[in-house]
């Protein structure tokens, strides 16, 4: 059978983090400061008071926007072809790596050094390489371009070396509105881009009880392009967020939910994942530790509220607060990507980082990749049929054959076992004759090998001028052209 679920909440107390929820929305509500939102939420029947700039919204109008999102859809790669299904009896978890690193371990001398868009274009060559990881996420924020330009020049990175789906942040209106004109442009146009989504949009959810403008604009401009997002706070327990786990839960699925309810009022049939980031504090430095073990709790309890809602969840797994690919990382990625697997989480994230995803290293992914793979191995279980119990094998081997040289060991080896091929297994001596490789140097070996012999896609001429065009158009912007269009007055969602 299939790996049980890791659940960490009963019925009963998912019902009364629900209610509890649904209290917050209708009696606290959420601090709205841009006016749109407000104006969107109240055309739908939620009670708005402007002077306090909040929200308040009944329960009704939360499970008719729940109602409206789909339990599953697909994400497609660069030329459409490639494509993963997310939702409802999804086969496995889809893997990827995030957070917005700005500090690397240099893969030549192992220093840490400042992160480069070098850096974050060979991250998205390397996850298009792996075979588990199946999603790159804007994973590297590189220091050496303008703040300005850095989503456009990740874009045209992304055109030019991956066939696998894309994501980055709801940067605010005119950043996402340029990320959909160039995906747009890269696939075909808006109608291809809307019929099979390459854009994965990840809007952060501020606590406690906020939207911010940035991010909801980003929303809804996503939604209007028919790109699937994830609504995500990173509640903070004890800090932005009750201490208690459980206070933390309802606190952040109100948000969560209230985010859902915008887009769905805005679109409706808007493709959106419920997630979380939400973590512990360290209370004496004051900083976040996603490598706690309350982490995955959180991660398990928040999948069992997204099923609650029948919608897919997208997590964190795989966090470590080690500042090196050291044992720590190791044992507190898994103590954050095992619940997630096995809690049923559909999109996790954070291959690749170490220092609550501060610091990247592409060796580690290159890792990551195996360590995501024998996740999901455990999680698919034990398949018990009359081929798998091989009763018919053992009464011909009996009592003293070998089974290694018979068909079905053969043929069914490679489907039973996972196979690591940077993790050591081979005999003592013949990893000494090998060189006393350690599974960091392999990976980091490998990690060197993909980036060497990779080739960037050949783009069509016409298409690749007109990316440039629009790529050097965003460099030419000053930082006031940049904010002007946070500015609600010049905002015009009649012409996306």
């Amino acid at each position: 059978m299939k790996t049980a679920r890791f659940e960490v909440l009963s019925q009963e107390e998912i019902e009364t983090i629900h209610s509890t929820s649904m209290e917050i929305l209708a009696e606290v509500g959420i601090l709205v400061k841009y006016q749109k939102a407000r104006q969107i939420f109240r055309d739908a029947g939620a009670i708005v008071d402007d002077q306090n700039m909040t929200v308040k919204i009944p329960e009704k109008l939360v499970r008719w926007a729940v109602d409206q999102a789909p339990k599953k859809f697909s994400l497609y790669g660069f030329d459409g072809k490639f494509k993963l299904e997310i939702g409802r009896d999804q086969s496995s978890p889809i893997y990827a790596g995030l957070g917005t690193p700005t500090r690397i371990i240099d893969l030549i001398d192992g220093s840490v050094r400042a992160t480069t868009k070098k850096d974050m274009i060979e991250h998205i060559i390397l996850i298009n390489a792996c075979n588990h990881i199946h999603n790159s996420q804007m994973d590297v924020w590189p220091n050496d371009i303008p703040m300005t330009t850095i989503h456009a020049e990740a874009i045209w990175a992304w055109v030019h070396n991956s066939n696998k789906p894309y994501g980055m942040g709801c940067y605010g209106y005119l950043p996402t509105w340029d990320m959909m004109r160039m995906m747009s442009l890269a696939v075909g146009g808006k109608e291809e881009l809307q019929k099979r989504p390459r854009f994965f949009g990840i809007c952060s959810v501020v606590s406690p009880l906020q939207m911010d403008q940035a991010q909801a604009e980003g929303l809804l401009i996503c939604a209007e392009y028919g790109q699937p997002v994830t609504c995500a706070p990173e509640g903070i327990a004890g800090m932005t967020a009750p201490v208690t786990l459980a206070g933390l839960i309802a606190q952040e699925n109100a948000s969560i939910l209230a985010h859902i309810t915008l887009a769905q009022i805005f679109r409706p049939g808007t493709p959106i994942l419920y997630g979380t980031v939400s973590t512990t504090a360290n209370m004496r430095y004051g900083t976040v530790t996603l490598g706690s073990v309350e982490t995955g709790l959180i991660t398990a309890a928040s999948a069992q509220m997204a099923r609650y809602y029948g919608l897919p969840i997208r997590s964190v797994g795989g966090t470590t607060e080690s500042k090196r690919e050291d044992i720590q990382a190791g044992f507190e990625r898994m103590g954050t990507l095992l619940p997630a697997v096995l809690a049923g989480v559909n999109l996790i994230t954070c291959g690749g980082t170490l220092d609550s995803t501060m610091i990247e290293s592409h060796a580690l992914l290159m890792l990551d990749d195996e360590i995501c793979g024998a996740a999901s191995r455990m999680a698919r279980g034990i398949e018990v049929t009359q081929e798998t119990l091989a009763l018919d094998l053992i009464k011909r081997v009996g009592y003293s054959g070998s089974y290694i040289a018979e068909m079905e060991t053969s043929k069914l080896y490679r489907k039973e076992s996972f196979m690591p091929k940077l993790f050591s297994q081979e005999p003592y001596e013949t990893w000494e004759n090998e060189g006393s490789k350690l599974a960091i140097d392999r990976a980091r070996e490998k990690a060197i090998s993909i980036l060497a012999k990779h080739t960037p896609r050949e783009v069509d001429h016409a298409l690749a001028m007109e990316l440039e065009s629009f790529k050097d158009h965003v460099a030419t912007r000053s930082i006031e052209d940049f904010y002007s269009l946070e500015n609600e007055e010049n905002q015009d969602f009649s012409i996306l």
